[in-house]
C-alpha cells in the first residue's frame, strides 16, 4: 500500500498560544553507537559504514514502552487514512471507521507500535525522521537549501506575491534566501524548513495556503500550515491556517509580535513560522520529526503525549522519505548529519512489523540458511522490493530464518543475522545450510582419578560447535562406572575407557579414567595369638572393601625382641607381649594382633597325633565323626592336665562335641595355665561342632553385612583356606557338604 503524504496538523500551545521557553538538552542523551542498546547497534553500524560522517545520539526517554503505547493509542492521538486496510485501523466498537477528520480514522495499536518503534526506521531513508532540526552553520548551507527545493516551483526562484489589495510584489530574494535567513533568525535547520514547506504546500507555489487569493484571506500566507486544524468546510483546514496567519486566533500581542503575525508577506510567514516551530517544538526538546509527532521528551516536566505537531502517525515516516530524496538528489548524503534517536525501557526483543505484514503469512522457523546467489542478496525492512534495504548478504553469510513465508505468490522469509539485524529476503534465494558434520571430538575431565561413590564430569568439545550429528558413548566396563549425559558415577575400583564417537565411527576420542576405592578396614583372621619361643604362625589380613585400590599391607611389630613379622608370618623371639600391626600402604587404616610369647616348661611333655594339624596355638583337621572331648583326648599325650572349654568359656565334658573356638587348656599341678590351643572346624562358624544350614545362614548374613563374624570364626568360614574372608563360594561348599556331594576337607 502506498502511503499518502498528506498530513493533518493539530497545534497545541501552552496556556493558549503561550510560547515555551527553550530548555537545555536532557542529560540522558549519549553520543555514539556504543551507547545504544544492542538491538539498535547493528543497524546503526550499517549506516555508519556507508555514511561515515553521520553521527548518532541515543535519547534515553526513561519511559516504559508499554506505558508509552497505551498513552499514544488513546483516541484521536494517532490517525491513519480511511482508505487503509483494517489492519491499520482501530477496530474497537463505536470507533471503527468513525472519521475523526474527513478521510482519517483512529490507528490500530499495531500501527502505533510500528510507527513508534525507532528500530523500524534505522535505514538510509527513514532515519531522517530522527535528524536533528536545529540550525548548524557547520553543516547547513544555502546551496543545500536549493538542492532540497529542487523539483519544486520554489527551486532557484525569486519571490513574488500578492498584497491584500491584489497588487503583485516582486522581490529580489529567492525562496532559498528567505529560508536561510529564517533559519538563522529562528535557530531551526534551514533544511528542515525547506523540507517542511515542500511537505506542506509544495511543489507548486499556487497552493491555496500560500496563493494569497483565498476569499476572505487575501494577502495572507502560511507556508507550514500552522493552525490548519481539520474542518468539514470546503478549504476549512486551509482557512483555519490562514486565520492564524491573519490574527493568531486570539494570541496575545506579545505572542503575535514574536511570531511576526500577521503573515501578510512570504518573508513574514516563512520567518514567523520558523520561530513558531523553533520555540514551540525544537526549542523544547522536540528536535526531530519523530519527537514532534510523538511527545515523549520529558524535558517539560511530566507533561507528555499532547504537544504533538501532527495526528497522522505515519507523518515522520513519509516526511523522512522526502528529506532523503532531497539529500540524495543533491549529493548531500555524505555530509555531516546528526540523528537523535529515542530509546525506551522494556522494549520487545523484535520490533513490531508493519500492519501490512500478516502473521498468518508466516510459520515460525529456526533453520540456518545461506544466500544462494553469486552476488549479494538484499535484506529489506519488509517483505517486498518497495521496502528499504538494510544490508546485503552473500553466500558466506550464514543467517537464521526465524519465520518462513507461506504467502500466495511471491514469498518472503524473515531472517536474523548473527549481528542481530532482522529483516526480510526473497525466499527463492535462501537455501538451508547443510548440517555440518563433526570433524573432531575432544574429551577432557578435570581429574581422571575418581573416588568410588563419587561423580565426575566428562567435558566434550565438538568441532564445529554447530554440528548436529549424534554422539555415541561407549564404556569399556559398565561394572566400574555408570554414565549419564556426561556424568560419570564411580561404582567399583578399576580402570575404564570412555569413548565418544560419531554414528559412523569416523571421528572419535577416548579418555582413561581410574576409579580409586579407599581402604575402609583391615580384618585379621587372628586378633590374639599365643606362641612359644621359636614358634611361627601365619596371619591373614583382608582389606575391605574387596575392590579397594590399595592391596599392599605394611607389617610391623611393637617389639622386635619379643616377636617379629615377615609378610604375615609371626616369629616368636622371647617371652613377653607385643602388638603386630597390619597397615594399608598410603592409607591411615590398620589392624592389630596381640601376641603373647611364652616359654615351655622344661619338664613339659605335649604330643599331638599326626592326624591333627597344630600351628602355633591353633588345632585343626579334626575328624567330624570323632570330635567329642573323649575322642580328641586320645589324640593328645601330656604329663600335665587337659581341660576343654567351648568358645563361650563353658567347660566341656567327655561326651561334648568340640567345635570352632573350643579351647584346649594345659594346666600344671598348681592348676596354672601352661598353654592354650583353639580348635578350628572349617565350615562351622557358630562353634557347635556341626556343619549345617545354620552355618550357611550365618555366612550369608555376613556377606550381606547384617551379622558380624570375627577372629577364628572368620578363618573357619574360609573353607577354601586361602586367607580370604568368607564369601559365596564358601556358602556353596558348605551346601555341598550338607548334601554330601563333597565333604569339606579339614
Amino acid at each position: 500500500m502506498k502511503i499518502k503524504t498528506f498530513l493533518i496538523y493539530t497545534v497545541f500551545l501552552l496556556s493558549f498560544f503561550g510560547i515555551f521557553e527553550p530548555v537545555s538538552e536532557a542529560s540522558v542523551k549519549k553520543d555514539g553507537i556504543q551507547n545504544f542498546p544492542e538491538s539498535y547497534r547493528p543497524y546503526l553500524q550499517e549506516l555508519k559504514n556507508k555514511y561515515p560522517n553521520w553521527e548518532f545520539t541515543a535519547f534515553y526517554t526513561g519511559l516504559d514502552w508499554n506505558y508509552v503505547i497505551s498513552q499514544e493509542y488513546a483516541n484521536n492521538k494517532n490517525l491513519v487514512p480511511l482508505s487503509y486496510s483494517d489492519y491499520w485501523k482501530c477496530l474497537d466498537n463505536g470507533i471503527y471507521n468513525v472519521e475523526v477528520d474527513k478521510g482519517w480514522v483512529n490507528a490500530s495499536k499495531r500501527a502505533v507500535e510500528f510507527t513508534m518503534d525507532p528500530r523500524n526506521f534505522l535505514n538510509y531513508r527513514r532515519i531522517f525522521q530522527f535528524e536533528k532540526l536545529s540550525y548548524d552553520p557547520n553543516t547547513n548551507s544555502k546551496e543545500g537549501v536549493e538542492k532540497i527545493l529542487y523539483g519544486t516551483e520554489f527551486y532557484n526562484r525569486k519571490v513574488s506575491y500578492k498584497t491584500s489589495s491584489g497588487q503583485t510584489v516582486n522581490m529580489n530574494e529567492k525562496y532559498s534566501d528567505l529560508i536561510w535567513s529564517s533559519a538563522i533568525y529562528s535557530g531551526v535547520s534551514p533544511y528542515h524548513l525547506a523540507s517542511r514547506i515542500k511537505q506542506e504546500v509544495g511543489p507548486f507555489i499556487t497552493h491555496s495556503s500560500i496563493s494569497g487569493t483565498v476569499a476572505g484571506y487575501e494577502g495572507y500566507y502560511n507556508f507550514y500550515n500552522i493552525g490548519a486544524t481539520s474542518s468539514t468546510e470546503k478549504l476549512g483546514a486551509i482557512k483555519n491556517g490562514l486565520q492564524f496567519a491573519k490574527n493568531g486566533n486570539g494570541a496575545s500581542e506579545e505572542v503575535k509580535a514574536n511570531l511576526l503575525i500577521p503573515w501578510n508577506t512570504p518573508e513574514r510567514a516563512i520567518k514567523g513560522g520558523a520561530v513558531f516551530l523553533g520555540s514551540s517544538y525544537i526549542g523544547v526538546g522536540q528536535n526531530n520529526l519523530y519527537l514532534q509527532k510523538f511527545d515523549v521528551n520529558n524535558d517539560r516536566g511530566n507533561n507528555l503525549f499532547w504537544h504533538q505537531y501532527m495526528t497522522n502517525c505515519l507523518a515522520p515516516y513519509s516526511e523522512s522519505s522526502g528529506i532523503y530524496k532531497a539529500y540524495d538528489a543533491n549529493g548531500m548524503l555524505s555530509s555531516s548529519i546528526r540523528f537523535i534517536i529515542p530509546v525506551y525501557e522494556n522494549m520487545p526483543k523484535y520490533m513490531t512489523d508493519s500492519p501490512d505484514i500478516l502473521d498468518s503469512d508466516y510459520v515460525t522457523d529456526n533453520l540456518r540458511m545461506y544466500a544462494d546467489v553469486t552476488g549479494t542478496l538484499n535484506v529489506r525492512c519488509g517483505p517486498g522490493t518497495s521496502y528499504e534495504v538494510i544490508t546485503g548478504i552473500d553466500r558466506t553469510r550464514v543467517v537464521t530464518r526465524i519465520k518462513r513465508g507461506i504467502q500466495n505468490g511471491e514469498r518472503w522469509d524473515k531472517i536474523e543475522l548473527d549481528n542481530g539485524i532482522v529483516g526480510y529476503v526473497f525466499q527463492s534465494y535462501l537455501k538451508e545450510l547443510p548440517k555440518p558434520t563433526i570433524t573432531n571430538i575432544d574429551l577432557s575431565i578435570d581429574n581422571p582419578i575418581i573416588q568410588k561413590g563419587s561423580t565426575g564430569v566428562i567435558n566434550i568439545k565438538i568441532t564445529p560447535e554447530d554440528a548436529e550429528e549424534d554422539i555415541i558413548w561407549e564404556i569399556s566396563n559398565p561394572n566400574i562406572v555408570s554414565f549419564d549425559n556426561g556424568i560419570i558415577t564411580a561404582l567399583s575400583s578399576g580402570k575404564v575407557t570412555v569413548t565418544a564417537k560419531t554414528n559412523d565411527g569416523r571421528v572419535s576420542d577416548s579418555i582413561d579414567i581410574t576409579i580409586y576405592s579407599r581402604v575402609t578396614d583391615i580384618v585379621l583372621d587372628k586378633e590374639k595369638v599365643t606362641l612359644f619361643n621359636g614358634q611361627k604362625v601365619s596371619i591373614s589380613a583382608n582389606i575391605l572393601p574387596e575392590d579397594a585400590s590399595e592391596k599392599e599391607i605394611i607389617w610391623s611389630s611393637s617389639s622386635s625382641e619379643i616377636a617379629v613379622v615377615e609378610n604375615g608370618t609371626i616369629i616368636a623371639k622371647s617371652k613377653g607381649t607385643c602388638e603386630i600391626t597390619a597397615k594399608a600402604k598410603n592409607e591411615d587404616v590398620k589392624a592389630i594382633c596381640r601376641v603373647e610369647v611364652k616359654e615351655l616348661p622344661d619338664n613339659l611333655v605335649l604330643e599331638f597325633d599326626e592326624s591333627l594339624r597344630v600351628e602355633a596355638d591353633e588345632i585343626s583337621r579334626l575328624q567330624l565323626d570323632k570330635s567329642t572331648v573323649s575322642e580328641v583326648k586320645n589324640l593328645i599325650k601330656t604329663n600335665l592336665f587337659m581341660e576343654f572349654y567351648d568358645f563361650e568359656n563353658n567347660k566341656l565334658q567327655d561326651e561334648d562335641k568340640i567345635g570352632t573356638g573350643s579351647k584346649l587348656v594345659i594346666k600344671n599341678e598348681l592348676e596354672e595355665v601352661v598353654c592354650e590351643y583353639k580348635f578350628i572346624v572349617y565350615g562351622d562358624v557358630n562353634g557347635d561342632g556341626d556343619i549345617n544350614s545354620l552355618d550357611v545362614l550365618i555366612i550369608q548374613k555376613y556377606i550381606l553385612e547384617t551379622k558380624e563374624i570375627t577372629d577364628i570364626f572368620l578363618k573357619a568360614g574360609n573353607t577354601s583356606k586361602n586367607g580370604n574372608l568368607p564369601n559365596s563360594l564358601d556358602v556353596l561348599k558348605i551346601q555341598k557338604h550338607i548334601l554330601e556331594i563333597k565333604v569339606i576337607e579339614q
